[in-house]
């Protein structure tokens, strides 16, 4: 006989397959993660749909980007953000990237979450060269000053320098680290 439930409870709807091939509970990752501590020993990203661009890079280049970037009408957002972010990053590399859509599940608080393959670090680069990428083509739609201008400087920016420097300025805390796999 079949056990009685709850419409839309499936227990594998409960479930976050990871990139490493492990699964995680959707109530293991909350809002104020960072990372992961997976039971595969790896560190993995977490990314949810409220965290702010400025995690990876100052407020001002988010609000240039917010200002520049128009989204396609039929991605559902009003300006460029984190789901852009992490759009990019599976665009470049969709085998690292796990993406759950949550919306309907309110007792999770968000309504998307990615967790890589990578650490927070190795994703903060990612994010860095896509976006300095993304800058690139739109400047070299720009007068030949501008374009050249912005190469010059591109040649001085070292991405790891930068993310070592943004991320201790952030002075994250331990509160943001990785949470254990098994510390459900």
């Amino acid at each position: 006989m079949t056990e009685p439930r709850v419409p839309g409870t499936d227990e594998d709807d409960d479930w976050v397959d990871l990139p490493c091939g492990e699964r995680a509970h959707m109530k293991d990752f909350d809002l104020g993660m960072r990372e992961y501590a997976c039971s595969c020993g790896d560190t993995h990203a977490v990314v949810m749909d409220m965290h702010p661009p400025s995690r990876f890079f100052p407020e001002s280049i988010a609000d240039v980007l917010r200002e520049t970037v128009e989204p396609a009408e039929s991605d559902n957002f009003d300006e460029f953000g984190t789901p852009h972010l992490m759009g990019a990053v599976m665009e470049q590399l969709p085998e690292e990237v796990t993406a759950v859509e949550a919306a309907n599940d309110g007792s999770v608080g968000y309504a998307m979450l990615w967790v890589t393959e990578m650490d927070g670090r190795e994703l903060h680069e990612v994010v860095v060269e896509l976006m300095v990428e993304l800058m690139d083509h739109a400047v070299s739609h720009a007068d030949d000053a501008a374009a050249e201008q912005f190469e010059a400087q591109m040649a001085e920016f070292d991405v790891s320098e930068f993310v070592d420097a943004y991320r201790g300025a952030r002075e994250w805390d331990d509160e943001s680290g990785p949470r254990d796999a098994d510390a459900r």
